[in-house]
Order: structure tokens, then sequence, then C-alpha cells
């Protein structure tokens, strides 16, 4: 029974770290072009996506928003890093931060 449980528990902290390793993957550098707050947009220039399979560099995209608080704490020349994920309704940005 022990053995379960550290198996156990080792399948569950691998799966947590390699979580971890991929939603830094995941994040792409971009540049706000522009805040459209009234359409909960933002547009980027950015790097590949390699998560939705976008491999090409200096794409620039409008982009929902899954959150529109966030479209307050970037402006148009910001720097940026992001995360953009498919839903049901087209390809959104779930997380956006200033890059340092």
């Amino acid at each position: 029974m022990t053995t379960n449980r550290l198996a156990a528990a080792t399948l569950a902290f691998s799966l947590l770290f390699s979580s971890a390793i991929f939603a830094q993957d995941a994040m792409v550098n971009g540049e706000v072009k522009k805040v459209d707050e009234t359409a909960k947009k933002i547009t980027l220039k950015h790097g590949a996506i390699k998560n939705l399979g976008m491999e090409e560099d200096g794409m620039t995209m409008v982009f929902k928003v899954q959150d529109p608080a966030m479209l307050k704490q970037v402006k148009v020349g910001d720097k940026v890093q992001f995360t953009a994920e498919r839903g049901s309704d087209g390809i959104a940005i779930t997380k956006i931060q200033k890059s340092k």
C-alpha cells in the first residue's frame, strides 16, 4: 500500500511539474499595438504561439481577452508576455503581464 501511495505522489508531482514547465513555454513575447476596452480586444505584435500551432514570428493579431480587467494593466507600446488559448468562440488572451 505504501508503494502505491508513493507512486501516486510521484505521478502527481510529475504532472504538476510538467504543467508548470508547459505554462512557462506557453508564454509569448509581444508588444501592445492597440487596446480596445469597449470591444474587449487587444492588438499584439507577437512571436510564435506554439500551443496554438502558430510558428511564425512577427505576426500582429487582434485578440479577445478572457478578463476585460487585463486591458487596464497595459497600454500601447508596452512589451508584454501573454498566454492565449483556443476556445469555442475563438482565440483569447488568458493571461498578460508587462515584461521586465
